[in-house]
């Protein structure tokens, strides 16, 4: 499991300054990936400087009906479901960034999870990509493209490179490149992750200060309030309260989903 063998593009430079690569293998869906996200966010907004993350898919290789892959113009030719169709969806956004990618695959478990919808579906995938503001036509013609099905094949080179079998899984690598990377497979504990990046720096880490609430909702769109007392280390009574106050001056919105409550900046 080394990591030159895994890399086949350059790092870019602005990766350089950050000594560890985690990998995080996921499956859209899969139940226990959607409860990794208040970790992966904690861990971004508090040691983000440390690391360079990386998402990737651990599913089966699509094999696209063959309507799918006529000209993806025609969005009704995939009007239709299939248990591929989210990992290629999630690589399709990830072809408008980083960022989408991560905004994509955040709602589309929020739609599955929370929503109960069937992110099976093509159309329901379109949905959610005109969510979070991706280019809906580029999208469409992504999905459908042999560009973003080689994407998802590397994915699952990697998968296999690294030995890994479940979802999800991390995988650490540090600055030296001839040292394996270090896997942990399943859910742990917060400090578990901190200790791993610790252990692997060689040295004390230091949190950085959480963003402002603003911020923060610019970079993650929906947000428990279980997450936003947890990032700000705050009660959880105490962060709905400043929640409230932000819902009257008509600065957030509150989304109630079977007992869940979801926060997101007020839509204009």
């Amino acid at each position: 499991m080394n990591k030159r063998t895994l890399l086949e593009n350059p790092i870019s430079p602005s990766t350089l300054t950050r000594p560890i690569e985690l990998y995080v293998f996921v499956d859209p869906l899969c139940g226990e990936c959607w409860s990794i996200q208040p970790l992966l966010r904690k861990l971004q907004v508090e040691y983000e400087r440390y690391f360079t993350l990386r998402i990737a898919l651990r599913s089966s290789l699509p094999i696209m009906n063959s309507k799918c892959t006529q000209k993806v113009e025609d969005t009704l030719a995939c009007e239709q479901t299939h248990s591929t169709f989210p990992s290629i969806a999630v690589k399709a956004a990830e072809f408008q960034g980083k960022r989408a990618g991560f905004r994509f695959l955040s709602k589309m478990l929020e739609y599955s999870f929370l929503k109960s919808r069937d992110v099976t579906s093509f159309s329901v995938l379109v949905e959610i990509a005109q969510k979070v503001n991706l280019d809906v036509d580029e999208f469409i013609r992504d999905f459908s493209s042999k560009n973003v099905l080689r994407s998802l094949q590397v994915d699952l080179y990697m998968s296999k490179e690294m030995e890994v079998e479940h979802a999800p899984t991390f995988v650490f690598f540090n600055e030296n490149i001839e040292d394996e990377g270090l896997k942990v497979s399943g859910l742990y504990g917060y400090e578990v992750y901190e200790q791993i990046l610790e252990e692997l720096l060689d040295e004390s880490i230091i949190p950085d200060l959480p963003p402002s609430l603003d911020d923060l909702f610019h970079r993650f769109d929906t947000l428990t309030t279980a997450e936003i007392a947890d990032i700000y280390n705050l009660p959880e009574r105490s962060a709905e309260r400043e929640l409230k106050k932000r819902l009257l001056q008509q600065h957030v919105e509150r989304v109630t989903i079977e007992d869940i409550t979801l926060w997101r900046k007020k839509q204009k």
